[in-house]
């Protein structure tokens, strides 16, 4: 997650680069908030995820660089029918045509530290200090702009998880979320939830693309109303490449069912040993939907921990 770092060192100190930053994403979005690319005139390095929106940034990134060092912008894209994508989702992207007189603070970089962006009219101004809590960023709202400051802390990125449910539940694991090391992207197909603050609403036919778009770090969590959309959301999560989790909320007799269906399907053993169900560390009794969700977070902060 450091390698730009490199890129801004070895190649932007000698050749007019931009570089393009995810300052904040929600929803199904390829990358998240901390993901870089440089580009110059002829070459990439790094990605933001590929496809239109990648296409559209670097557009923007070699336009930018007809224009002075330190200059930037902040641009917001819909990850709607517009780029291809249907699970919805946004992203703000910092596109900045790099200044290479101004990348002193590279040498305090590290992973104990913070980096500090001061956005003037026509500049960036950075500098590391020791770690503090991060700027929270919104994919909405107001952009940055001159006067504004960003602090962004150097490491592990938050783990993306998908969440395919909107009931009790899945509130509730929303609701714990927040201020914890994952970046949600939550999805049903029940047009009531489309007022439910965060819920990406899909209709039925076109949800388990969702499914394929997680990225391979992600978590994904199954928890929605209907035990044939479970199905059919369990059989797609395990038929593609693996995910870190997938996680089935569910019983023991579930799960069997369930495993007996994905071998008459052609799911082999190696990959259903990859689903989870029931969800939660084991330890942790009770069907109250916050004591679900905090035993299923718990689940997947041990795996940050290992």
């Amino acid at each position: 997650m450091m390698e730009w770092l490199g890129w801004l060192d070895d190649v932007a100190r000698k050749k007019s680069s931009a570089l393009v930053s995810i300052l904040a994403s929600e929803g199904s979005a390829p990358r998240g908030a901390g993901s870089r690319m440089l580009v110059t005139a002829d070459a990439l390095l790094g990605t933001i995820g590929g496809g239109q929106l990648e296409y559209r940034a670097v557009e923007q990134a070699r336009a930018i660089l007809a224009l002075p060092p330190g200059s930037w912008r902040v641009q917001d894209y819909p990850l709607g029918p517009l780029l291809g994508q249907c699970c919805g989702g946004r992203v703000r992207l910092l596109i900045e045509h790099v200044d290479p007189a101004a990348l002193g603070w590279i040498a305090d970089a590290g992973e104990d530290r913070a980096l500090v962006s001061i956005f003037a009219a026509d500049r960036i101004d950075r500098h590391c200090t020791r770690a503090m809590p991060a700027s929270p960023l919104s994919a909405r709202g107001d952009r940055p702009r001159a006067g504004s400051s960003v602090v962004e802390i150097f490491g592990e990125r938050p783990r993306p998880l998908y969440l395919f449910g909107a009931g009790h539940v899945g509130q509730a694991i929303a609701r714990h979320c927040a201020g914890l090391p994952f970046r949600l992207a939550w999805f049903d197909t029940r047009p009531v939830f489309d007022t439910v603050e965060g819920v990406t609403v899909v209709p039925e036919a076109a949800i388990e693309q969702c499914v394929a778009e997680a990225p391979e770090d992600a978590a994904i969590l199954i928890l929605t109303h209907d035990h044939a959309l479970d199905y059919s959301l369990i059989k797609a999560a395990l038929a593609r490449p693996p995910v870190a989790f997938v996680g089935l909320i569910g019983s023991d007799t579930k799960r069997a069912r369930f495993h007996a269906r994905l071998e008459r399907d052609g799911i082999d053993a190696e990959a259903q040993a990859h689903l989870t169900c029931p969800i939660g560390i084991t330890d942790i009794a009770g069907k109250e939907p916050d004591v679900i969700a905090i035993a299923t977070l718990a689940q997947l902060l041990q795996m940050r921990s290992r």
